[in-house]
């Protein structure tokens, strides 16, 4: 693998031979590993409101807020060309929705975070993520493959680099904190309302490895979860749209929460 080629290039243009070049793994866990879950289960989704969980479609909605909800929920899961702020809308809203967003985070959607890779400035664009005064706390980035065939799992991966070293210019630059050597960054990619969870752990010496062009004596194992939903074989058909696949899904996102900040 210390063979490889590497070039410079921008976080969507990654593809599974960049996390070859720079010694990266990813490895699926169950929900318990992954979550580190002590009880018994994934916990309760702690909504907004309560009728995102029950109701079957926008039709029967009341509240304007859950209305929104469920019929953005509807356009994720029809992919269009050349388009993706269904998903990402819904992304919005679903984060909003259980609480990812406290006063001191916002949300942002298209933001562009400067990438050294290969001694050349480049850049990675985030689909959606969460910001504090310190810097992004969650990645989203939505699986594309319908329409350029992109994997989005090394475009995250590049995505959670970047964050990683922007964050800690921050910290230096703006905070007068000193930089961290190393952290998880929280990321999820979305095929349609379907999630993966990821826990990114990257390195100084990862960042130090991408920005130089070689490999990196140590081995970066990305953890990831695929929830665990009644009928699998239909995940990319049904989604969330389905009231029990909806109630495991946003108990993983509930889960999921502890790992941002």
């Amino acid at each position: 693998m210390a063979d490889l080629i590497r070039s410079a290039k921008s976080g969507s243009d990654w593809t599974e031979n960049d996390l070859h070049a720079y010694h990266i793994r990813v490895v699926y866990q169950d929900a318990a590993t992954f979550f580190q879950i002590p009880g018994p289960g994934l916990p309760a989704p702690a909504v907004q409101h309560p009728a995102v969980l029950t109701l079957s479609g926008p039709a029967t909605a009341t509240d304007a807020s859950v209305y929104q909800f469920l019929r953005t929920m509807d356009l994720a899961m029809l992919p269009v060309d050349a388009e993706e702020s269904a998903v990402d809308d819904f992304a919005v809203l679903l984060l909003q929705e259980l609480g990812y967003v406290p006063v001191g985070r916002v949300i942002r959607t298209r933001k562009d975070i400067p990438l050294v890779i290969c001694g050349e400035n480049r850049h990675a664009k985030t689909d959606v993520c969460i910001i504090d005064d310190g810097g992004i706390l969650l990645l989203v980035q939505e699986d594309k493959r319908h329409a350029d065939g992109g994997n989005p799992v090394p475009q995250l991966v590049a995505e959670a680099i970047a964050a990683f070293h922007s964050n800690n210019v921050t910290r230096e630059q703006t905070l007068g904190l000193p930089p961290l050597p190393s952290k998880v960054v929280p990321g999820i990619t979305m095929k349609g309302t379907s999630p993966i969870f990821f826990k990114l752990p990257i390195s100084q010496e990862l960042v130090s490895a991408v920005i130089g062009g070689v490999y990196p004596a140590t081995e970066t194992i990305v953890q990831a979860h695929l929830p665990a939903i009644p009928r699998p074989a239909e995940r990319l058909n049904e989604g969330m749209k389905p009231q029990d696949n909806r109630l495991i899904i946003m108990s993983c996102y509930e889960a999921f929460k502890q790992f941002v900040h």
